[in-house]
């Protein structure tokens, strides 16, 4: 009661200028001397957020040199305003906090969204935006660039690194490879991806500029990413201020969306190529395949086209994610790509998204091994027989 109390008596200046969808304004901020720089940065600080929900690109208020840095902010603006909770989807306000001068013609922008429900405050996000001056207008961006203004880099082909203080530079050298690897099987040319290096989730967030979002309350570890042209940006928030931690499988993932856009691609031939080149939750291919035996391949009535309809997961624990028919789909691409070279994988893998009933992967299937639905169960079995072998003879 208390804790409700207090934040009431913070928040309530802010809630008697409320207004729908515009910024609203505490009388005692201080804003720029000069009342016309006033009335533009808060015009175009309007005109910023009321197009923070329309797609990235279209944002014409974004500073043109940081645009990939602001589009992972911008991210989190999106449905920022509805609360399922409260069943509204302007249920969320925002509150100018505070305009900190930081040099001619350059702001801190500091600002919140907040709801009130039967005289309480809810707050939903704070963030922190730069606020460029550019002669009579204003534009924006995330502050990433500036909190990392310090730090060190490393670069290892078209992989740029951006770490505080120290970095595992082995597991530089290996990515490098790994990613090398990959890039060639996806022809991948001249595409720069940017690592920035943190701790954890609060430590990300805090770096692009969301100090606080009730959406990842309790959340410790999460990576985000966003991309333009020839460049994405990943924001590294997984233990991994030295990257220290590496994983080949999300590797694979990344390198893909170099290519194409993951959502077009059907994901279960995603994640089948990711365990067979990559492994999964620190396992090989060759151990997930001998889990998926063990736990999943050890009943002969198992009916493959239901594992393909309702995912089955072998993992050892809860948290760790190993699915049944992802792996039934390595299969398949392993004996793709060995027929018919990477470019029959590359069309298995644009099948089209996945959908229920999975027609359009059984019609890829049959055009590129003649297996049809009715004698997938029985290609599956057979497949499964060839992979043991395989792996009794490779010991």
């Amino acid at each position: 009661m208390k804790l409700k109390l207090i934040t009431l008596l913070i928040f309530a200046p802010f809630l008697l200028f409320a207004q729908t969808g515009e910024l609203t304004i505490h009388p005692h901020i201080r804003l720029p001397q000069d009342s016309l720089t006033s009335q533009q940065l808060v015009q175009a600080l309007n005109d910023f957020l009321a197009a923070a929900a329309k797609p990235n690109e279209e944002n014409q208020w974004v500073l043109a040199s940081q645009r990939i840095e602001t589009h992972i902010l911008l991210d989190e603006f999106k449905d920022i305003m509805k609360s399922k909770a409260f069943a509204d989807d302007q249920f969320y306000q925002p509150y100018l906090n505070n305009v900190i001068a930081l040099k001619k013609g350059q702001f801190l922008i500091q600002l919140s969204y907040i709801g009130t429900k039967d005289n309480e405050s809810h707050l939903r996000a704070s963030f922190e935006l730069i606020a460029h001056q550019s002669d009579d207008a204003f534009l924006f961006s995330s502050p990433l660039l500036r909190n990392t203004r310090d730090w060190k880099t490393a670069k290892v082909n078209n992989n740029i690194f951006h770490y505080a203080k120290t970095i595992n530079e082995e597991n530089v050298q290996t990515f490098g490879r790994l990613a090398a690897a990959f890039d060639e099987k996806l022809k991948v040319d001249n595409k720069i991806t940017e690592f920035y290096c943190t701790e954890n989730l609060t430590a990300l967030l805090q770096l692009m500029g969301v100090n606080y979002r009730l959406d990842y309350n309790g959340v410790r570890q999460a990576n985000f990413s966003s991309s333009l042209g020839d460049k994405k940006l990943i924001l590294l928030g997984n233990d991994n201020a030295t990257f220290q931690n590496t994983d080949a499988h999300d590797l694979w993932h990344d390198r893909l969306s170099l290519k194409i856009s993951r959502r077009k691609v059907n994901k279960p031939i995603d994640e089948a190529c990711a365990y067979l080149y990559a492994g999964s939750w620190g396992l090989s291919w060759e151990e997930i395949f001998n889990q998926f035996c063990d736990k999943v391949a050890n009943n002969k009535k198992t009916d493959w086209t239901q594992i393909k309809e309702e995912p089955v997961n072998f993992a050892e624990t809860r948290t760790e994610h190993l699915i049944a028919d992802y792996v039934v789909n390595a299969l398949f691409v392993q004996q793709i790509e060995k027929d018919q070279g990477f470019a029959g994988v590359w069309e298995f893998l644009n099948c089209g998204p996945f959908e229920k009933g999975n027609a359009n992967y059984y019609a890829a299937l049959e055009q590129l091994t003649g297996i049809t639905q009715k004698g997938y169960n029985k290609a599956v079995w057979k497949l499964i027989e060839k992979q043991k072998k395989m792996a009794l003879a490779n010991n």
